[in-house]
């Protein structure tokens, strides 16, 4: 499965599930690390849900880490928290990173069982196939495991 960003080529912005066992792989991509980290994201509410999700209440979050791709499972492992302690989804991110501190804002939803159906409930970001890279045409990508 795959999204991208309304009005976006696919090429800039965007985002893809990859194969992995039982669990499941997430990429995002964008123009910078933020972006990526953004679009990773919204991949990772793709595996919990095809439905559209509000963005009707807004969650800040921080974190910090030794290096970027550790940030980027901090990231994904902050917004597992939030889904799981709030049951909330969340369908539009916001990420600012200066150094190795990420300050994100999530906007979502309370999950609606009827509206949503959600497939899983994601369990945690891992180490399996992280990278955090610029590739070609100075592509950011942002890839993990997500244990579901």
């Amino acid at each position: 499965m795959a999204g991208a960003a309304p009005g976006k080529s696919s090429k800039q912005l965007g985002w893809e599930h990859f194969p992995h066992a039982a669990d499941v792989g997430l990429r995002g991509f964008g123009p910078t690390p933020e972006r990526a980290f953004e679009q990773a994201a919204l991949a990772l509410t793709a595996v919990v849900t095809d439905a559209e999700v509000a963005p009707t209440t807004r969650v800040e979050v921080s974190r910090d880490a030794p290096d970027l791709e550790l940030l980027f499972v901090e990231w994904l492992n902050a917004i597992i928290y939030e889904m799981a302690v709030r049951g909330m989804l969340f369908g539009k991110f916001s990420v600012r990173i200066v150094g190795l501190h990420l300050d994100g804002e999530l906007w979502g939803e309370a999950v609606d069982p009827a509206r949503h159906a959600p497939a899983c409930e994601p369990k945690g970001a891992t180490y399996t196939a992280l990278r955090v890279a610029e590739g070609p045409a100075r592509l950011w990508s942002a890839a993990c495991v997500v244990d579901v």
